[in-house]
């Protein structure tokens, strides 16, 4: 009987291990990087594109914000700040880096040298004043207006600083070390004109002004090129002009006397577009680095984005609950800075 069960175990035994020897029956083994036993890699999860800049609401001591830059490298926004102060803002996660303060009336204009080191600030005590972009030291005090001064900016090689004032004038400054060179203002017979704000020609060779008509100035030695309007007695005024960074572009706008948007040809004189859309006056306008590109603010409490060659609408950011006064483009084109008589500035992410 004990044999008999002893071969019937072997017979078994040697079924088992031809059954076993059979390739077909394998079983599998499972891969840590299969799904399900399959040989199917498995795809990682979609990851959200990084964010190259904060985007939202700066939180700080603002007030009415009439004036927003980015420095050349992108890293740091600034803006007026509690009226007679500035705010600079860490432009990647939005956290306030520092105040300066020195001025006794409003900031209303802020500039970055082109390399970044220096900036100038334009206030209503009549003033610019240059500081030191790393830690907000003052370093001079431009004086000569007798005006309040709304705009300052750096020729493209950042040896000489425009500023417009509600003196009538335009004033070239030494970057390098604050002297007067000289000052620019219409013809006796053309009146008292009030200035907008000045911007340079990409080659620094021409300067263009808002005001009753666009005038634009040799930038070498001071002459008056021509004036730019629809109207023959230039009654149209242009708070915010701006130079494209490439071509001889300039767009403009008027805050407070039609909703429209113009571009000039600056070489001679003729009006390319005008770009309608905003419900309301429009305040500032700005090109992006490529020249693509146009963003403009209102008073309908937007910021609306236009193609720069024809025109056309591009895209409208809204989130501002009050009239938006200010509009500026990172380096890279890939965001928005703007500021707001609802005491913010905010930031617009526009890479993706």
């Amino acid at each position: 009987m004990k044999r008999s069960l002893l071969i019937l175990s072997i017979l078994f035994a040697l079924m088992l291990v031809a059954c076993g020897s059979d390739d077909d029956t394998t079983t599998p083994i499972k891969d840590d990087k299969t799904d399900n036993g399959t040989q199917t890699p498995i795809n990682p999860p979609p990851t959200e594109p990084e964010r190259t800049y904060f985007e939202g609401t700066l939180v700080g001591l603002l007030g009415s914000v009439y004036t927003v830059a980015f420095s050349p490298d992108g890293s740091t926004v600034a803006s007026n700040s509690a009226g007679d102060s500035i705010s600079l803002w860490n432009a990647s996660d939005g956290t306030h880096i520092r105040y300066i303060t020195g001025h006794t009336g409003s900031v209303y204009s802020i500039a970055f040298s082109p390399d970044g080191s220096t900036i100038a600030s334009g206030s209503s005590d009549d003033t610019i004043r240059l500081w030191n972009a790393s830690d907000g030291t003052h370093i001079r005090t431009l004086t000569g207006h007798t005006g309040y001064v709304g705009s300052v900016s750096f020729s493209p090689d950042g040896s000489t600083i425009a500023s417009s004032s509600l003196d009538g004038t335009i004033r070239l400054w030494n970057a390098s070390d604050g002297t007067h060179i000289r000052t620019l203002r219409k013809p006796p017979e053309a009146g008292w004109r009030s200035v907008g704000n000045v911007s340079f020609s990409p080659d620094g060779s021409t300067i263009a002004s808002g005001g009753d008509g666009i005038d634009l100035w040799n930038a070498s030695n001071g002459t008056h090129i021509r004036t730019l309007s629809e109207q023959p007695d230039n009654i149209e005024h242009f708070d915010s002009v701006s130079f494209s960074p490439v071509g001889s572009t300039i767009a403009s706008c008027s805050g407070w006397s039609d909703p429209i948007i113009r571009l000039w040809n600056a070489s001679d004189g003729t009006l390319i577009h005008t770009i309608r859309g905003h419900l309301g006056f429009v305040n500032s306008v700005a090109f992006s680095p490529d020249g693509k590109a146009i963003a403009s603010v209102g008073d309908d409490h937007t910021i609306r984005l236009w193609n720069a060659s024809d025109g056309t609408h591009i895209r409208t950011l809204t989130g501002h609950t009050d009239d938006v006064q200010s509009v500026a483009f990172s380096p890279d084109g890939n965001a928005i800075a703007s500021g707001s008589y609802d005491d913010t500035v905010r930031m617009w992410d526009l890479s993706e």
